[in-house]
């Protein structure tokens, strides 16, 4: 992770470069399959502009709250109008806890600076260790 698109007022979509703290410049681990396709995404990338990942429908950056409310009429045609992006964070902490991971693993992977944040917030009570 190297940045967000944020809107800043007169200006438009930027992209903020400084994270909140340190921890947010981050490696995140991802899965065999989003590697794969992230890959054959860069690909497409580099023939164009070569600089995002996810992209406005013509190119560019994407607004975020774009995303946001594509997502809401996403989840809700499937039935899932609870669902929201912050759910994944939830469930991949969940996850990385019910699979034995530190609350340290799963903090840096979420970028958070504190490990308290991660336990307090993300991670379950079910497994025991608090």
């Amino acid at each position: 992770m190297r940045g967000t698109v944020v809107r800043l007022k007169g200006v438009g979509l930027s992209i903020k470069w400084r994270p909140k703290s340190k921890s947010g410049y981050r490696a995140l681990e991802l899965p065999g399959w989003a590697i794969e396709m992230l890959r054959a995404v860069g690909q497409v990338l580099r023939r164009t502009s070569g600089a995002w990942v996810f992209t406005a429908p013509l190119g560019g950056l994407r607004d975020p709250s774009n995303t946001q409310a594509d997502l809401r009429v996403v989840f809700a045609d499937a039935g899932y109008p609870w669902v929201t992006s912050h759910v994944y964070r939830k469930t991949v902490a969940t996850l990385m806890d019910a699979a034995g991971l530190s609350a340290r693993q799963a903090a840096d992977q979420l970028g958070h600076a504190k490990v308290s944040m991660t336990q307090d917030n993300y991670f379950g009570r079910a497994h025991g260790r608090r």
